[in-house]
């Protein structure tokens, strides 16, 4: 049975990722703030991405289990609709720690974890709004974060390959949750069964590429 870990899973597309994986027979372990409340029907492990020390709590939780898919999925926009006159450049910071920082914190944690698995993949949940190519406007701290993560991310691919494990970036579109809004394109299965198409999809030699949901390449 393979397993998957999954960051940020009490809500939205990642509480939609646990549910199908655990629909197809893997053992998944999610990490939310509160486990109690998040409700999950699943091992669920406290962590808050944004403190320092989870990542390495987190470890010591897992100790040696193998980890398939480690999917980096807890973000924030927090500077949504903000103007730059009006920007909240404490909410800048947090977007950094929080989409760029932790993640590769997480990764680098569990990095042996992952290594000792069958499938080897990290995976990490970033956005379109990172792309450099499409000539991004506004909303500074959560494309900045995103685009960091983009290049952590690449940086990653490298110390990584050595151990046989892949890397992937993912845009999930723009999806009907409570950070996308009641407007947004796509519902949350509709995201959350494309991104793990390609996520079940990734081989050594995909590594390091930044996807859309539904399979197609994005430029950045």
């Amino acid at each position: 049975m393979p397993t998957i870990l999954i960051t940020g899973a009490n809500r939205g597309i990642g509480r939609e990722l646990v549910s199908a994986y655990s629909a197809d027979g893997w053992r998944v372990i999610a990490t939310a703030r509160d486990p109690a409340a998040a409700g999950l029907d699943c091992e669920c492990l406290e962590m808050d991405v944004a403190d320092p020390n989870g990542a390495a709590a987190l470890k010591d939780s897992l100790a040696d289990t193998a980890i398939d898919v480690l999917w980096n999925n807890a973000g924030v926009y927090l500077d949504k609709g903000m103007s730059l006159a009006g920007m909240d450049y404490d909410l800048w910071a947090e977007s950094m720690l929080v989409n760029a920082l932790a993640p590769i914190r997480v990764a680098s944690a569990l990095i042996e974890n992952v290594a000792a698995s069958e499938r080897k993949v990290m995976a990490f949940t970033s956005s379109m709004m990172a792309s450099l190519s499409r000539r991004p406007a506004g909303s500074y701290a959560y494309r900045s974060s995103k685009a960091a993560l983009n290049m952590a991310v690449t940086c990653l691919t490298h110390d990584v390959q050595d151990k046989g494990i892949a890397t992937v970036l993912l845009h999930p579109g723009w999806v009907r949750t409570d950070m996308g809004g009641e407007n947004a394109d796509i519902d949350v299965t509709t995201s959350a069964m494309g991104m793990k198409r390609v996520v079940d999809a990734m081989s050594p030699e995909k590594s390091g590429g930044f996807f859309n949901y539904d399979g197609t390449e994005i430029p950045w």
